[in-house]
């Protein structure tokens, strides 16, 4: 099984600037990142880690923890409006090329959203490998608010009515149909997925892995502090 594992940590983040090389207790957020995906590396031999940044003092940090490219990404898929997709496809033809090897499976793991395992990767993978017209799978968590629930959205005549509305039935969130939220920790993705001209991770064959601890994505600085906080006091019941 060859699998691309690939880390995309563009600079110039405006939430949090200098996100993906800020100490996160003490360490390099992209240190976390770079730890899994040596450990998925050992584990399935026939994978590569490439990095994909335009920044140069993020090349040097991944540097610090041993990933070293010759790899820039380009200034059109550096902006804020680019596509991660696109990102990841460009990263994956240049790849392909440099070490003369077709991939199965690319695998991105998102620097801003750390709080994974390599059993979270190893049980992906399985489940993505035994389903073979699946495209993608990415990571999730139930969600907290449920649109057949909790969630409303403004009607055409002006008022808010529940997001979806399956049946009369639906009198608690516990009898509501379940629903997941993207923690953005993981993707998986099937070499044929990038010749079909999607630009987006959800197909029409996608698959979840549903985590069962918690995990998410660092988008705000109380973000950043509510995680530093949980790793600094090992508050978490796994490690990363």
């Amino acid at each position: 099984m060859n699998i691309l594992i690939t880390l995309c940590a563009r600079g110039g983040s405006k939430g949090i600037p200098h996100k993906n090389i800020k100490l996160l207790n003490g360490v390099p957020l992209i240190g976390y990142s770079v730890k899994i995906a040596k450990a998925i590396q050992q584990k399935y031999v026939n994978s590569i880690i490439e990095l994909s940044t335009d920044d140069d003092e993020i090349l040097k940090v991944a540097g610090q923890f041993g990933i070293v490219t010759e790899y820039k990404r380009p200034e059109i898929l550096s902006t804020d409006t680019a596509g991660k997709v696109d990102a990841i496809k460009a990263l994956l033809y240049y790849s392909e090329k440099e070490y003369n090897m077709v991939f199965d499976f690319v695998l991105d793991l998102d620097i801003s959203s750390p709080l994974r395992t390599l059993k979270d990767i190893e049980e992906a993978i399985e489940i993505f490998h035994q389903n073979k017209e699946a495209l993608t799978l990415f990571s999730v968590n139930n969600a907290n608010k449920n649109p057949y629930f909790n969630m409303v959205e403004e009607n055409e005549e002006g008022y808010f009515s529940l997001s979806k509305r399956r049946d009369s039935t639906t009198l608690s969130r516990q009898s509501a149909p379940s629903v997941y939220e993207l923690n953005a920790s993981f993707y998986l993705y099937r070499r044929s997925f990038f010749n079909l001209g999607l630009n987006g991770v959800i197909t029409d064959k996608s698959l979840i892995y549903k985590m069962d601890h918690i995990c998410f994505d660092l988008d705000h600085m109380v973000d950043f502090e509510f995680m530093d906080f949980l790793l600094s006091n090992n508050k978490l019941t796994f490690s990363v």
